[in-house]
This record gives C-alpha cells, structure tokens and sequence, in this order.
C-alpha cells in the first residue's frame, strides 16, 4: 500500500430539511399520524394482555386493575386511544385496495368492492364480540 494515496471522496450535496417538513402538505401530516397510531395499537395490544395477566392473579387484584381503568384520566387516555385506532382502521381500510390487487379469472375485483369486504368484516367481527358478551 502506498501511505501517500488519500481516498478521494466528493462532498454529497445534501439538501437540508425542516424538522417540521411533514407539515407542509395535508397528506404528509395525515401519513405521520397515522404511523403515530401504531402507538395506540401497540398499547391497546399490551394493555390486553396487562389485563389477561391481572384476570391470573386472582379476583381481588383484577377488581384493582377494573378500578384503575374506571379511573378518570384512564378513560379520557382510552378516549383519545379509541379515535387514534379508529383513525389507524379507516387510513388502513383505505389503503388496502391499493396493496392487494384481486384477480377472479381476468377480471379485477374493484376497489369499492375490496373496501367493503374489510368493513363487512370489521362490522362482522364487532358483532361477534358483541353477541359473546351478550350471552355472559
């Protein structure tokens, strides 16, 4: 090797950016919210288990948890945790038939249709829940 060579490397150009750039446009801003949402979904997820978890524990320590999430800046938490995941189901619901492309034969199923197949769902399975708690 020769210790006089020195790697030449051009300084990149690098454009700089606002920390704030997605709130710029209306889709940008809706796009960083939604993937903020996960947030909400990721807590709803662990506070199922949390409360799967404290059922195991026996009855005097799940009638504390049930206490705890009766509590009133729980609620208004959960409140503003149920609008994020209902705004996460919707954006998702909306991107769904342009990332799944389905074929019968050689006819493309539109995209309305693929659309209403997931809120059917989606209303098809509240509604179970629904009648399982119902016969409690």
């Amino acid at each position: 090797m020769n210790p006089d060579y020195k790697l030449y490397h051009p300084k990149w150009y690098r454009r700089r950016i606002p920390i704030f750039w997605w709130l710029q446009r209306l889709a940008y801003t809706k796009f960083i919210f939604r993937e903020l949402t996960s947030l909400g979904v990721l807590y709803a997820a662990i506070l199922i288990l949390v409360q799967v978890w404290a059922l195991s524990q026996g009855e005097a320590f799940y009638e504390r948890w049930l206490a705890w999430l009766s509590w009133r800046p729980v609620l208004a938490l959960h409140a503003l945790v149920f609008l994020a995941l209902i705004f996460h189901l919707v954006t998702w619901f909306s991107l769904a038939p342009k990332a799944m492309v389905v074929r019968l034969g050689s006819w493309r199923v539109p995209d309305r249709v693929l659309l209403l197949a997931h809120y059917l769902a989606w209303l098809g399975a509240t509604a179970l829940v629904f009648w399982g708690l119902k016969g409690r």
